[in-house]
């Protein structure tokens, strides 16, 4: 799926924090990569959901801005803002 940034010049989050061996994306519920990456992301505010970068892009596509949020914590607030600058669409709808 077409993105803001390409990889090499796509912001990244200030999140010093790696996944447990085995954690899966709590969308698709395939395993994620074993480190932070372009296509590996965390949710800023609870540092524990992981999740691949197409699958919170589908959710936040689904959503649009006044319901997107975290899909384990919940949060609304630090998630849209740090998935904005990450380069993730927002609809406003």
């Amino acid at each position: 799926s077409p993105s803001s940034y390409c990889s090499e010049h796509c912001p990244e989050l200030d999140v010093q924090v790696t996944p447990e061996p085995g954690t899966k994306c709590p969308i698709c519920l395939e395993p994620v990569e074993d480190r932070m990456s372009f296509r590996t992301m965390v949710c800023p505010a609870c540092k524990r959901a992981w999740f691949h970068r197409d699958c919170i892009q589908g959710q936040a596509m689904r959503a649009g801005l006044l319901f997107f949020q975290c899909p384990l914590c919940r949060d609304g607030e630090e998630f849209v803002v740090q998935m904005f600058i990450m380069g993730i669409r927002i609809p406003f709808r």
